[in-house]
């Protein structure tokens, strides 16, 4: 076993584990939380039963940056000694790191390697430089690993980023960000949800599962969102989730699964406009439905969902049609590209690697691929892949870069009052 421990510490997600494995050992969520049950917060665990409705979350790390170095040496320790088992005094670490990170958060971050937990040596790799070196790794062949050229969009827990990587190194001044991740589209989902049928503003980790068994990104809006108008059968978007009743079961789960698999089944080209009949009978519904609003029964367990699944996701793409001051995706990728020399343009447009938890949403790929292409010019490709796990994307590739020359790529312990030296690393330096 390799004494490299490798850790993905997201905002989200901690995935941990030995240089050299496949997966990770571990992946827990990077918070503690306090369920109604406990008077006290606990550590989370990679096999959860616990009822989690109402739990409070404490997160070391807010906006993509750690901001609470002791919860974080709280939490690092329980994952060291109880579910990964190693000695940091006789371990490396290799630990990956948010794109910008402020000086003042890389000494904390070194203080908590060192001095608390005393790992002999330390590297530091950014996010798209580990999906690029992965990717080129898995295709030896292909275009990636022959240009040496990628441009990752990573679109995490935090935040997305578009990040040109040339020769193993992340573009810096090219890398374009939204401030859009994961958490903000559970936070969107949580208001919709609250505003029409039950208060779920406390329910995280609820919410965070009818996002990810839910919600899809929607082809067609405006024909979607004429869809999800329309009442009984006809509406091949409303489903129902069940909320967890503590007592019978303590999970949610959708009430009707082949029903949320229905709007696979819709055309992808565009619905007729709705005659004049139609036209009354939605303003119809629409009264009925404020009607039913006002006398909502509070005491039950399910809520419906319909315009909420493809709404969500869609603040990716269009987050200016909910007011925020923020460029979408497809406008975000063309202007990284654009701030590289013309010559990698085209290798950049063809070598999109898509990464992050939220790419996972049903037709990601196939959306931007429609939005980006109206936006590059003619004469070049426009070619998307989206890695086979892209949770993991990350840490495979900090997995392999340890199963390689790593020792002579870290920065070492330093001695007490001593300046430490620190190598150039092959991946990513630490201005």
């Amino acid at each position: 076993m390799s004494n490299v421990v490798v850790l993905d510490n997201g905002g989200g997600l901690i995935k941990a584990g030995h240089g050299g494995d496949r997966d990770p050992e571990v992946t827990i969520p990077n918070c503690l939380y306090r369920p109604l049950s406990s008077k006290k917060f606990l550590y989370p665990s990679p096999s959860n039963s616990e009822d989690l409705t109402s739990a409070a979350l404490r997160r070391p790390i807010d906006r993509g940056y750690l901001i609470n170095t002791d919860l974080q040496r709280d939490i690092w320790a329980h994952l060291f000694s109880s579910l990964l088992h190693v000695a940091p005094s006789s371990s490396s670490l290799l630990l990956t790191e948010p794109l910008f990170t402020l000086p003042s958060i890389q000494r904390a971050t070194d203080e908590l390697v060192f001095e608390d937990f005393n790992f002999n040596s330390l590297f530091v790799a950014d996010s798209p430089s580990l999906v690029h070196l992965y990717e080129a790794s898995r295709r030896p062949d292909g275009l990636v690993s022959k240009a040496q050229c990628s441009l990752v969009v990573d679109c995490g827990f935090s935040f997305t980023h578009a990040a040109p990587v040339f020769q193993n190194f992340t573009v810096n001044y090219a890398v374009k960000r939204i401030d859009l991740g994961g958490k903000a589209l559970t936070n969107y989902l949580k208001e919709l949800v609250s505003y029409r049928a039950i208060n779920v503003m406390d329910e995280t980790f609820i919410i965070d599962d009818v996002k990810e068994k839910l919600c899809f990104v929607s082809l067609d809006v405006s024909r979607d969102l004429q869809i999800a108008r329309k009442r009984g059968k006809d509406n091949q978007l409303r489903c129902t989730y069940v909320l967890p009743d503590g007592v019978t079961y303590t999970k949610g789960f959708v009430k009707d699964p082949d029903a949320a698999q229905r709007y696979l089944t819709l055309d992808d080209g565009s619905l007729s406009q709705p005659s004049e009949t139609e036209k009354d009978m939605v303003q119809i519904d629409d009264a009925e439905e404020r009607k039913d609003r006002k006398r909502i029964d509070l005491t039950k367990n399910e809520f419906d969902l319909t315009n909420e699944r493809f709404l969500v996701p869609e603040m990716i793409f269009q987050p200016a049609d909910l007011g925020m001051n923020e460029a979408g995706l497809a406008e975000c990728i063309v202007r990284a590209v654009n701030s590289c020399h013309p010559y990698l343009h085209s290798v950049l447009y063809e070598s999109i690697i898509l990464t992050g938890g939220s790419t996972l949403f049903p037709r990601f790929s196939e959306r931007l691929q429609m939005e980006l292409r109206p936006l590059v010019p003619d004469d070049y490709q426009v070619k998307i892949t989206t890695q086979e796990d892209p949770i993991l994307g990350v840490w495979r590739g900090g997995s392999l870069l340890a199963s390689k020359n790593f020792e002579g790529m870290c920065r070492e312990r330093p001695e007490l009052g001593a300046t430490p030296i620190v190598p150039k690393p092959l991946v990513a330096s630490r201005k």
